[in-house]
C-alpha cells in the first residue's frame, strides 16, 4: 500500500486533472472515481489517527485517574455553562 502522503499527492493530481477541464468526459469521470476512492481512505486514515491522538493526549498520569477523553474539555464545560444558562432563563 502507498503511503499517506503518495495517496494524498495523488489525489491532488487528479484534482488539477480534472479542473483544468482539457480532458475528455469519460477520463474526467474515472478519475473522479478513482479520487472519491483515495479521499475516502485518506479520511479513514486521518480518523484513526485522530483517535490515537485522542487517547495519548488523554491518558491518565496515574492508573487511579479516570482518563479524560473530551480533545478540548474546555469547550465541553462552556457547553454544560450554556445549558445551565438556557435552564435557568426558562424557569
Amino acid at each position: 500500500m502507498k503511503s499517506f502522503e503518495e495517496r494524498l499527492a495523488r489525489l491532488e493530481d487528479l484534482n488539477a486533472k480534472i479542473t483544468e477541464g482539457n480532458i475528455p468526459l469519460e477520463e474526467a469521470v474515472a478519475l473522479f472515481e478513482e479520487g472519491i476512492k483515495l479521499a475516502k481512505g485518506l479520511e479513514r486514515d486521518l480518523a484513526k489517527v485522530e483517535r490515537k491522538i485522542e487517547l495519548l493526549v488523554n491518558q491518565p498520569e496515574s492508573p487511579e485517574e479516570e482518563p479524560n477523553l473530551e480533545l478540548f474539555p474546555e469547550l465541553g464545560e462552556a457547553r454544560d455553562e450554556e445549558k445551565r444558562a438556557r435552564s435557568r432563563d426558562e424557569k
